[in-house]
């Protein structure tokens, strides 16, 4: 998914990677993007606070094509 720029999110205590994007995007399935733009915390599960995440501003929210049909 193209990006045109990013914008750095702090991380709170205990938050993980779907509330991060729900918060960036409003749709906790958009987890992956964020994921691949921060390889070095990829086997982070919960933030401990303060980890500065790279949150990818994409021109759409897509949805994954391995969605059935009644979560697209």
């Amino acid at each position: 998914m193209p990006s045109t720029s990013n914008y750095v999110h702090v991380a709170a205590a205990g938050e993980t990677w779907d509330a991060i994007a729900y918060e960036a995007y409003l749709d906790e399935r958009m987890a992956t993007t964020v994921l691949e733009a921060n390889p070095d915390y990829i086997d982070v599960v919960a933030f401990e606070g303060g980890e500065r995440i790279i949150v990818p501003i994409v021109d759409k929210v897509k949805t994954p094509e391995t969605l059935p049909p009644w979560r697209r």
